[in-house]
């Protein structure tokens, strides 16, 4: 009876809108009540959810990767990325998906991706002769690259639940992350020549290569960081670290547009955007210590293990749960709750850990852009203007395009495991 109502109070707060945290804890006290459990379990769960030390890393990412937007990066990552796609026949959608590749790999998160580059390149595609809803279509489904590309904040949460290298799982997820940015291109251009969008004039080899010096600071702290953690020198939050006063350098004497006095309002909103995140991983936690008590994640992996204990299958079944987990959950609360059996299932049949890790974090990543609650895909309603229902429909050929690159990872483990072996061993 208590289970069925920590199911329900969380189904049902969810349905009427409520942040993902509030419903997890809301719930998890519902459970508690109703069992007769002291209600100091909620913070002691809460508290060794988030006393993991990877996690520190999280918020010194997170003030990178704003130090860097707010100083001048966005404006010359969307300038190159123009200069290099942007000639040919949907260059600038294009453009759009090389941008949040770029652009991905300095915040480590989807939903910075399209606040940051939205806010630019949704306007000037809509003022070029792009659809509204296309743009914001390809605006939301590229940010979705960004994570998989180092950092990347889930394999951060990743590597603290199951002790895996966060350095490894980077790695892990930079070949994933290519291919997808390669097929929403190539679904771009198709989709651009049979609609025949407009194309900018080619500026020739002189604004290419201004552009990249242009960049290049920006660019470098991703070099920074995967060698940072490849080399063994500093360890993830180390480098967190290390990242910010980069971007601090950067921006402020660099590029010499980040405002010194602007600086601490940076640092406040990243401190808010880091606790928001951490608030849901002690929350997942205490929900996911309940489901644990319960043997749910056991019942999970034997209900499987009864219907097939083919590998192969077993992956199908996890990809089909985890796209319907994603269209309803946020990604950090689905991880919490659901990496760590699924892991267990998936070791039980043969599947590599990092294997395992990198597509279900590329499942949840397309998660973002999916209906009814698809972050990524209101962030880019809202700056486009426009309602809901055009953008997701404009977005299913990028779903499919991401959805084929989902299968490739999950039935070629190398495109997974191949990188971090050969750079960083087993």
């Amino acid at each position: 009876m208590e289970l069925l109502l920590l199911l329900v109070t969380f189904a049902g707060t969810l349905a009427l809108g409520v942040p993902v945290a509030v419903c997890l804890g809301l719930s998890s006290l519902a459970y508690i009540l109703a069992a007769g459990l002291p209600v100091v379990i909620i913070p002691q769960r809460m508290y060794a959810g988030m006393d993991v030390f990877v996690l520190l890393c999280i918020p010194g990412f997170i003030l990178a990767g704003n130090l860097m937007n707010y100083g001048g990066v966005t404006e010359r990552i969307i300038r190159f990325a123009n200069a290099l796609v942007g000639w040919m026949r949907g260059g600038l959608a294009m453009a759009n998906v090389a941008d949040s590749m770029m652009f991905g790999g300095i915040s480590g998160t989807a939903v910075a991706d399209v606040a940051a580059t939205g806010g630019v390149m949704i306007p000037g595609m809509k003022k070029s002769g792009y659809p509204a809803d296309f743009s914001a279509a390809i605006t939301a489904a590229s940010s979705t690259v960004g994570p998989m590309i180092p950092p990347s904040v889930p394999m951060i949460i990743v590597g603290a639940l199951s002790g895996m290298s966060v350095g490894q799982l980077f790695l892990a997820g930079a070949v994933p992350g290519l291919l997808m940015g390669i097929g929403m291109g190539i679904t771009c251009y198709v989709i651009a020549v049979r609609r025949n969008y407009p194309r900018q004039p080619w500026k020739g080899f002189g604004e290419l290569f201004a552009s990249f010096f242009s960049a290049f600071w920006a660019l470098a702290m991703i070099a920074l960081i995967i060698v940072g953690l490849m080399s063994g020198i500093a360890t993830p939050t180390e480098t967190a670290i290390v990242a910010c006063i980069y971007a601090f350098i950067v921006g402020a004497f660099i590029y010499r547009e980040l405002p010194i006095s602007r600086v601490p309002k940076i640092i406040v909103d990243s401190a808010v955007s880091s606790a928001g995140i951490l608030a849901l991983v002690g929350f997942a936690n205490v929900f996911g210590s309940i489901l644990a008590s319960e043997r749910i994640p056991q019942m999970l992996v034997n209900a499987v293990l009864s219907v097939t204990d083919n590998k192969y299958l077993v992956i199908l079944l996890i990809n089909c749960l985890l796209l319907v987990i994603g269209m309803f959950m946020e990604t950090i609360a689905a991880l919490i709750i659901l990496f760590v059996p699924l892991l267990t299932l998936a070791t039980s049949v043969g599947i590599d850990p990092l294997h395992f890790a990198t597509f279900a974090v590329l499942n949840l990543m397309i998660g973002l852009t999916t209906p009814p609650i698809g972050v990524c895909l209101f962030v880019a309603c809202n700056i486009a203007r426009i309602p809901l229902m055009p953008v997701i429909k404009a977005v299913i050929p990028f779903l499919i395009s991401n959805i084929i690159v989902l299968l490739l990872v999950s039935y070629y483990p190398p495109f997974a495991t191949w990188l971090p072996t050969t750079l960083m061993g087993t």
